[in-house]
């Protein structure tokens, strides 16, 4: 089929290429201003006992939460004078109207909580106007200027804090984040691409091809947004795979390409008929790999998760479009100029690498030794991976964002200047008369220890609200905990409580997570099982190449445990420890990293496989694979080194992003790719490909068949062994006679 298509590309590469540049314009144009039309939060499980609490409060009693909290301070009035709190009330009746359901003062309560220790700052519990969190932040958005613009008019200086403060400024750090990871990211990439190609025109296509996915894909979340609840963080996802694989699969093309035509330069189309045969294969693979990791993300409840998966399976596709439409019109109309304007002090002859290069003494040298090599590397990768064993969970807080942020700085003041920092759960109690409650909450006080002070806050006929309290951080464990031990409490007979709150979301969000995993794990084990038995005829190869990938995910996920959780190297990489890993983190990580590892696999595999059956006149099954692996490690050693290289600088920017969440994921990759590129595919691969020798290829009858039939293999002729290719006789028995 690519072959067919690169057919007609030969014949039609200025319509391909004018078609595909005028749809990208097209595409750039749709995706303006996609930020301001994405949701904020999207965390919770809509089946969760949280949010069927949160329901039945909202509609029952209207919204009764504490959304946004305003701190109100002045440097000369005492927050009883009656001057500091006629201005308080100015600035809080500018609120629009259609923005605020509630407004609850120190002076409406005399709750202590909400007077500050030195008394000259009083606090204004805000609940926001809306059915969703869509709507309580575009409430938000309406009553945080108004009151802080009234503010600016009396003597009193104005913060906010709370759950939709933190929201907002996490929207707008993710965008600068964004904005930043792209403008750091971009001219790096091209840096090296200069070097990895040493031609300017050759160093440009993987940029086309990156340029072109990211428009497209933001251009599908933009499309998709108009019937689907999409998060902010999508087009973080976007640029971070679309840029990332689309540089990828552009240094693979283009790198096979160039191979090809140095082959015979007069016969372009024939180049590129070869390059779409064995490279282009590869890059569909691949990007169908990490799509259908991207797509396991889909069987989770929370927004988030499913925007990422729907950023993530756009981006890849579109990347994949592009790198097999575009880039190659491109390079048949460039032909041999494909290497034109070269840097003179990088200039290099030739454009094909010997097949007996340090790539392949470095893989004979593993395979003298498998058995030492592969123990080493797995002790190594689960020494690493070891601090994962001891990570403790948790969910967004106001310490995801810089400490110089207008409600990280709030949410500080609020836990030093106004007593010690409280979490509370909302209860909402059915079935109960006043008795019963009178004896629910007396249960509560007595079996919740941790508990400071349980009150009813409001009733309708035999539903009632309780509101509990308890010292200490909404995301700690031992608040998690409290939430636990409050869903213990035995409910009135006949009647129910459900527990919700900030905590209980996080509890709910763990549950969730918990119980979703394990079809998350087995549609991406099975998509890539039956994806790599296509590609390869083996069944081995890819139970191997899972367990492969296990190894550097899981040594990821211990180097993020011990910097996240444990709160290592905080000060140089500029975050406040919390003492818990966002659970939705590695769940992302675990369909990002999976997809891109099979990248590289299915890259190196291929010509692997290319050169094993290139090599079927061997008589000795042993020297034909070990052959096939040298060669294979050799061919790609270099290509995947610098596209490991490209791809750790796109997702390193976003390891300098602000909010910690998203601070972990790139530095989580980066480990994750810098594993994968080197320790696994240089080390561990050829090792286990050494111990399994011919049985690397083996499937059984029906399935051989069936491949040998069906199956997509590559296509590119891997010429004959090159002569002294394989130099050591333990490796290959008879051959080396």
């Amino acid at each position: 089929m690519l072959e067919r298509w690169a057919a007609v590309l030969v014949r039609r590469a200025v319509a391909v290429l004018l078609i595909g540049l005028g749809l990208a314009a097209a595409a750039g144009v749709a995706g303006i201003g996609l930020e301001d039309r994405l949701a904020t939060g999207g965390f919770d499980d809509p089946g969760s006992e949280a949010v069927a609490e949160l329901d039945i409060e909202r509609a029952t009693f209207g919204n009764r939460s504490v959304d946004a909290v305003v701190i109100f301070t002045s440097d000369t009035l005492p927050a009883d004078d009656p001057a500091f709190r006629s201005e308080v009330e100015e600035a809080l009746a500018a609120a629009p109207r259609d923005s605020v359901v509630s407004v609850l003062t120190w002076y409406d309560t005399d709750d202590p909580g909400m007077l500050s220790k030195d008394r000259r700052a009083t606090l204004a519990y805000i609940s926001l106007a809306g059915t969703s969190q869509d709507e309580f932040g575009d409430s938000f958005a309406r009553f945080r200027p108004a009151v802080e613009d009234a503010a600016a008019e009396t003597s009193l200086d104005v913060e906010l804090a709370g759950q939709y403060a933190v929201y907002s400024d996490v929207t707008e750090q993710t965008k600068t984040d964004l904005l930043r990871a792209e403008l750091v990211s971009l001219p790096v990439v091209l840096l090296l691409s200069l070097i990895i190609f040493r031609s300017v025109v050759a160093a440009l296509m993987p940029l086309l091809v990156g340029v072109v996915a990211v428009l497209g894909a933001r251009a599908a979340v933009s499309g998709l947004n108009e019937l689907v609840e999409v998060s902010i963080f999508a087009p973080n996802v976007v640029t971070l795979l679309g840029l990332g694989l689309a540089i990828d699969y552009a240094l693979f093309v283009v790198s096979r390409f160039r191979e090809e035509i140095a082959a015979t330069p007069e016969e372009v189309g024939a180049a590129m008929v070869r390059t779409m045969a064995t490279a282009g294969r590869t890059v569909a693979f691949s990007a169908l790999t990490v799509a259908a990791a991207m797509s396991s993300l889909l069987v989770f409840p929370q927004t988030f998760l499913k925007s990422l998966g729907y950023g993530g399976i756009a981006a890849v596709l579109v990347a994949m479009v592009g790198a097999l439409t575009v880039l190659p019109a491109a390079l048949v109309l460039l032909g041999t100029r494909i290497d034109a304007l070269q840097v003179p002090f990088l200039r290099r002859s030739g454009a094909v690498e010997s097949d007996d290069g340090a790539w392949a003494r470095l893989a004979r040298g593993v395979m003298r030794r498998p058995v030492v090599v592969a123990l080493g590397v797995v002790v190594l990768l689960l020494v690493v991976a070891s601090p994962f064993l001891g990570v403790k969970w948790g969910s967004v807080d106001y310490r995801v964002l810089p400490a110089d942020t207008p409600s990280y700085v709030a949410s500080e003041r609020l836990n030093t200047e106004f007593g010690p920092e409280r979490s509370t759960a909302n209860v909402i109690v059915t079935g109960a008369d006043e008795a019963d409650l009178a004896a629910y909450t007396a249960r509560v006080e007595r079996e919740v220890a941790a508990v400071t002070d349980v009150r009813p806050v409001a009733a309708e006929g035999d539903v009632s609200l309780v509101r509990v309290s308890w010292e200490g951080n909404s995301q700690s464990e031992d608040s998690q905990q409290v939430v636990t031990a409050l869903r213990a409490v035995a409910a009135p007979e006949g009647g129910e409580a459900l527990v919700g709150g900030m905590t209980a979301n996080t509890v709910d969000l763990v549950d969730s997570i918990g119980d979703h995993l394990p079809l998350m794990g087995l549609i991406v084990v099975s998509v890539m099982l039956v994806l790599l038995f296509i590609a390869f005829g083996s069944v081995v190869l890819p139970l191997k190449a899972v367990l492969m990938n296990a190894f550097s995910l899981t040594a990821s996920f211990g180097v993020v445990a011990w910097i996240f959780s444990d709160g290592h190297l905080h000060e140089l990489l500029h975050f406040t420890p919390q003492g818990f890993v966002d659970i939705t983190q590695p769940i992302v990580m675990l369909a990002v990293l999976f997809g891109l590892s099979m990248d590289y696999e299915v890259f190196l595999l291929s010509r692997v496989r290319e050169q094993w059956d290139a090599g079927a006149a061997l008589a000795d099954p042993g020297a034909r694979n070990d052959l096939a692996v040298q060669t294979g490690v050799q061919k790609t050693g270099r290509i995947i080194t610098s596209a490991a290289l490209l791809l750790a600088v796109v997702i390193g920017a976003f390891g300098l992003s602000g909010v910690v969440f998203m601070k972990m994921m790139g530095i989580g990759m980066l480990v994750a790719i810098l594993i994968d590129a080197t320790v696994v595919r240089a080390l561990l691969v050829p090792a286990t490909m050494k111990l399994l020798g011919s049985w690397n290829w083996w499937a059984p009858a029906p399935l051989a068949r069936w491949w040998q039939r069906h199956g997509f293999r590559e296509t590119g002729d891997a010429g004959p062994p090159p002569a002294g290719a394989i130099r050591d006789p333990s490796l290959t028995g008879a051959v080396g006679e």
